[in-house]
């Protein structure tokens, strides 16, 4: 299987795996192993599908049959016609189809069905798992596409997701990372509807679903939210520790001409007002976000209207893309586009004020003693690891320097010696405590399967 693309698309393929090898399919290391190939496309931006495009080709060159699901799926007809020889096209999370395709291209292995782990597989490593509470999205943002690749908000039952969450976590992941379109939406179109867990109920929303991950005793870490009031009901489980103090905000811009264009929610929000009420509440939150510059319209005033939004919200991690124009989006017919240079240009400026910026953050952390989460240990005896502000594959990392006894999903203490950029040096302090460990159902329930047992 190729996984290309978000962590949405990632649990996808986890899903596709783990049903495929509950019917006794192994995975190959290589196209020349392998009887089918599986291709996860990803189509957000026109680069994307360059990449999707790029390894469709690579797959077929190998002979073998092709099967592409994902968001280029709803592409079909022209994919066939530039690949004829796909054995099949499926849209974003189809599996049923998938499934059927795999079937006719490679015919069921014989034997019983194989047992699989009540979390599914995973392509993560056996520390963290992303954690998908909902599929699509209602907003109809002028640069995106994606409702029209995966559809309308349609949310997972809370039960459903938190059952999941306590498999995860049994099974020894130490950090979920909830993902969806828009998280802060989880449960509008379920009309908050309850269910139960663990002998309690819970309301499908983010307040609710937020406080019982935070039962779970692990790092619980919530991406693409947008600001909106309700989400003030969180920021005190950060405060109390129940989950991590991070959130993963969108906000795209700053000016209030290119939030209108791009029909962004929320733009009228008055964002530095509640990132300042976030902090009081949660002194440690941290708050990564991603900005676009050189969407059609924008001007020299409006870019630098980002710049002094920057300087005052002062993020701790920024990311920057420059527009492209993504077939099928409202805004590739906007007046006023911007030439490419100067959209690169615009792109390093605000990089450079985020790395300012994140550098002085940085620099206020030395001396400080950090928990931190290993994702690695190298040869040299140096762990690489992450705080509890730093999202894998995308944040900054903490390299301790005498972590060579520690393992990948421990969490130790250590002490910040030297900052940079993006990154730290740490030093490890005192002895590495036990790893977490999931909390356990109340004591009733657990005498119950006893009793069975």
């Amino acid at each position: 299987m190729v996984s290309l693309g978000c962590p949405k698309a990632l649990v996808d393929s986890e899903r596709i795996l783990t049903r495929l090898k509950g019917e006794g399919y192994e995975t190959a290391g290589s196209y020349e192993a392998a009887d089918a190939v599986i291709v996860n496309t990803c189509a957000f931006i026109e680069s994307a599908r360059e990449e999707s495009l790029e390894a469709i080709t690579e797959a077929r060159a190998s002979g073998r049959p092709v099967i592409v699901t994902g968001c280029m799926g709803k592409e079909r007809d022209h994919l066939l016609e530039r690949f004829p020889d796909l054995a099949a096209v499926t849209g974003a999370h189809e599996y049923d189809q998938v499934l059927e395709a795999v079937h006719r291209a490679a015919p069921q292995p014989f034997g019983d069905l194989v047992s699989t782990p009540a979390a599914g597989y995973k392509l993560t490593p056996k520390h963290y798992a992303y954690l998908k509470i909902s599929e699509g999205c209602d907003h109809r943002c002028s640069f995106c596409i994606i409702p029209s690749l995966r559809g309308d908000l349609v949310s997972r039952p809370v039960g459903e997701v938190l059952a999941e969450a306590e498999a995860l976590a049994a099974s020894g992941v130490k950090e979920l990372l909830v993902v969806a379109q828009d998280t802060s939406a989880y449960g509008l179109d379920l009309r908050y509807a309850p269910s139960d867990w663990r002998g309690q109920t819970w309301r499908a929303n983010l307040e609710d679903l937020a406080r019982g991950l935070g039962e779970l005793g692990v790092w619980v870490r919530l991406h693409y939210v947008y600001p909106y009031p309700h989400v003030d009901a969180v920021i005190p489980l950060m405060a109390e520790g129940k989950i991590l103090p991070y959130l993963d905000i969108p906000f795209q811009h700053a000016s209030p001409s290119v939030l209108k264009a791009m029909k962004r929610p929320a733009a009228a929000e008055k964002t530095l007002d509640r990132l300042a009420r976030w902090r009081s509440m949660a002194p440690d939150l941290a708050i990564r976000s991603t900005f676009v510059v050189g969407f059609p319209g924008e001007t020299e005033a409006d870019f630098q209207l980002l710049l002094d939004w920057l300087d005052e919200a002062q993020l701790e991690r920024v990311g920057c893309f420059a527009y492209e124009n993504v077939e099928g989006a409202a805004a590739r017919d906007l007046p006023g586009h911007v030439p490419e240079e100067l959209k690169q240009e615009r792109r390093a400026r605000l990089m450079e004020k985020a790395e300012a910026i994140s550098r002085a953050k940085l620099k206020a952390t030395l001396g400080h003693t950090l928990e931190v989460l290993v994702d690695q240990v190298r040869e040299d005896g140096v762990a690489v690891a992450r705080s509890k502000a730093d999202a894998p594959e995308i944040d900054g990392l903490v390299y301790v320097k005498n972590g060579g006894r520690l393992r990948p999903g421990d969490i130790v203490k250590a002490r910040i010696e030297r900052t940079e950029a993006f990154d730290r040096v740490a030093t490890l302090v005192g002895v590495a405590p036990a790893p977490l460990t999931p909390k356990p159902a109340p004591g009733r329930r657990m005498h119950r399967v006893i009793s069975r047992l």
